[in-house]
């Protein structure tokens, strides 16, 4: 009886056995990371560990006047605590994320109340800065102290909570995140459906060629795409720019006046090209497998049934393609709204993507927090093209070769 169990069950520990390193390899390299994306998006235990006493008095706070005496000489001796563990940086960051302008406040409350035991403690404080005799300051604290939040949610759709619970939209100067989401949507998708128009013909032309020119126009798509990410957007910054390439030749051939000059990068222009012609391969290589793959002969079906050139495309030919359409544009679209080093490098100010502004507070401003709530958006935002595409397309009918 056990022999024949191990006879059942042996390919099938082999073959776990095999398939163990992938799913360790993806758990290390994928599950984890994006893991700790997201809890770091949703836990913020810094102030909360800095300033429990504090935090535990301004429970029972009712917000509508600055807090008791106990709460100030809880916080004058927790920040003095800070600053000889020199954790005082990273408390007044968090707080002054909350609300502007509280980092250099705590700073000097704590460099001040270092040398003094003196009481009372409210005296002390609103004499060193006139600030903790403002209710916002408290609420702000209490605020930054949650070890779980929502905040970094909130800040990245520029919607912010008030001191009464409520939440409401950020001041207009401040709404930077969610114009910049519609943004990435929308060069996205514009990326999308120009690689597909610029693909589609030539993927038709590589398909159906004669085997030595496919192969050589195959190979005109896939050296490009070998080529350096960084080499290919720098050689578009020597065609595009004011005194570029492409712009003295419109002038040589008398087509533009020298003082006229195209602006074609360093704003969404450049943007555009650019990515366009990174991401274009990622569209004519499923293209172009699925092309391979369809007869001539239902195209001359088609004509002996009475079919025009038109009629034929649209009823034989197309309906055929839409795997590889699927597969193309997918592809296209989800690596467009995560691209940032071309955008950081031919963008400007004015074609930057969300990716750019994630990539910004994970490595200068290191609010790992929000960036990660951008990520976790920006993830939802993919999820749900995806799951669109599965219901108008169909995920089983993608096709990548």
């Amino acid at each position: 009886m056990s022999s024949t169990k191990f006879i059942l069950f042996g390919p099938q520990l082999r073959a776990a056995g095999l398939v163990l390193p992938l799913v360790a390899f993806i758990g290390l390299t994928f599950v984890a990371p994006l893991a700790t994306m997201l809890s770091r998006s949703v836990y913020d235990p810094v102030v909360a560990d800095a300033l429990p006493r504090t935090l535990g008095l301004l429970r029972d706070w009712q917000g509508g006047q600055p807090p008791p005496e106990p709460v100030f000489e809880a916080l004058a001796q927790e920040l003095r605590r800070a600053r000889q563990e020199r954790s005082l940086g990273q408390i007044a960051t968090r707080i002054n994320r909350v609300r502007a302008g509280l980092r250099s406040v705590i700073v000097r409350t704590a460099r001040r109340v270092g040398g003094t035991d003196a009481g009372p403690w409210r005296d002390t404080l609103v004499g060193i800065h006139a600030a903790w005799d403002e209710v916002q300051t408290w609420h702000a604290i209490r605020q930054a102290g949650q070890r779980f939040t929502l905040r970094h949610y909130l800040h990245a759709l520029d919607l912010e909570r008030h001191s009464d619970g409520s939440i409401g939209r950020r001041p207009a100067e401040y709404r930077v995140y969610v114009p910049l989401l519609w943004r990435t949507l929308v060069v996205s998708l514009s990326l999308t459906g120009l690689c597909l128009l610029l693909g589609y013909p030539v993927a038709a032309l590589i398909a159906h060629a004669p085997p030595r020119r496919a192969n050589l126009l195959l190979l005109l798509v896939l050296v490009p795409f070998w080529t350096s990410l960084l080499v290919r957007t720098t050689a578009w910054i020597v065609l595009l720019q004011t005194q570029g390439v492409i712009n003295s030749t419109l002038v040589a051939l008398g087509l533009i006046a020298d003082n006229d000059r195209l602006a074609m990068i360093y704003n969404m222009t450049g943007t555009i090209v650019a990515m366009t012609h990174v991401l274009l391969p990622f569209m004519v290589l499923p293209l172009y497998a699925v092309m391979r793959t369809i007869p001539q002969l239902h195209m001359s079906a088609a004509a002996s049934l009475g079919a025009s050139p038109v009629q034929a495309f649209w009823r034989i030919y197309w309906p055929q393609t839409l795997p590889g359409v699927g597969a193309g544009s997918l592809l296209v679209f989800i690596l467009a709204t995560g691209y940032y080093i071309t955008p950081a490098l031919v963008g400007g100010r004015s074609g930057q993507l969300i990716a750019n502004m994630i990539a910004y507070h994970m490595q200068s401003s290191l609010n790992w927090g929000l960036a990660a709530a951008l990520g976790g958006l920006l993830l939802a935002f993919v999820g749900v093209f995806a799951l669109f595409y599965q219901r108008l397309v169909g995920l089983e009918r993608m096709r990548l070769g």
